[in-house]
């Protein structure tokens, strides 16, 4: 009977041992980094800004800060078209290295500039979604507003095409992706469209919660 207890607490020992190393080897083991693709025109490939103030780079130092085990590429080609970005995704999506786990879809602008159809930027805004969802990723999809001076009836098309496609696909939704920046001489550049280093720093704050969110959202 004294073997019995001695051979119990021997095994309660080892298993609280074993229970320490397991728990301690938890806690050591790093966080798997995840891969925020900022997929868009000029705002998100820093148009006019030096290396390191543009929204991808901007945008991963926040994440950082935040503790977050982040890497965010910057997919951004000035004046592309909805059109030339729905055509270049799938070289983009091959060239990384790992599938990204959030993608940051901000297309349409140019689309409204030229004023071009707003049926046809929804139909590609929504091809792209489902075309990274299909590939595992998280879209948060940033909307745009339309200029007053193309009439009501195209601002109203426009401006609906976001919330539309999000909804449609079950995406999360930030409405404006300018918000703060917009009509706001000292966070833009010269051509009062593209936002100043200072500007993108506003963005980046503004959007902030919402890339957090689906970062923490489940597939």
């Amino acid at each position: 009977m004294p073997e019995l207890g001695l051979a119990r607490a021997l095994y309660q020992m080892a298993a609280a041992i074993i229970a320490v190393f397991v728990s301690q080897a938890a806690v050591a083991a790093p966080a798997r980094q995840q891969l925020v693709l900022a997929y868009g025109d000029s705002l998100m490939a820093g148009y006019q800004l030096r290396p390191g103030e543009g929204f991808a780079p901007q945008l991963e130092k926040a994440l950082k800060a935040k503790g977050r085990n982040v890497t965010v590429v910057g997919a951004g080609v000035s004046g592309d078209t909805s059109t030339q970005g729905r055509a270049r995704l799938g070289w983009v999506l091959a060239g990384l290295k790992q599938a990204p786990d959030v993608v940051i879809l901000e297309l349409g602008a140019n689309d409204m500039l030229r004023g071009q159809s707003p049926k046809t930027a929804r139909e590609n805004v929504d091809a792209m979604v489902k075309a990274f969802t299909a590939k595992g990723a998280r879209v948060l999809l940033a909307g745009m507003r339309a200029s007053p001076n193309l009439g009501r009836a195209y601002v109203t098309e426009f401006e609906a095409l976001y919330p539309a496609v999000a909804k449609a696909n079950g995406v999360a939704l930030y409405p404006f992706f300018l918000d703060g920046v917009a009509a706001q001489p000292g966070l833009q550049l010269a051509d009062g469209m593209h936002p100043n280093p200072k500007g993108v720093g506003v963005m980046v704050n503004r959007i902030l919660p919402a890339v957090e969110r689906v970062l923490d959202a489940k597939r």
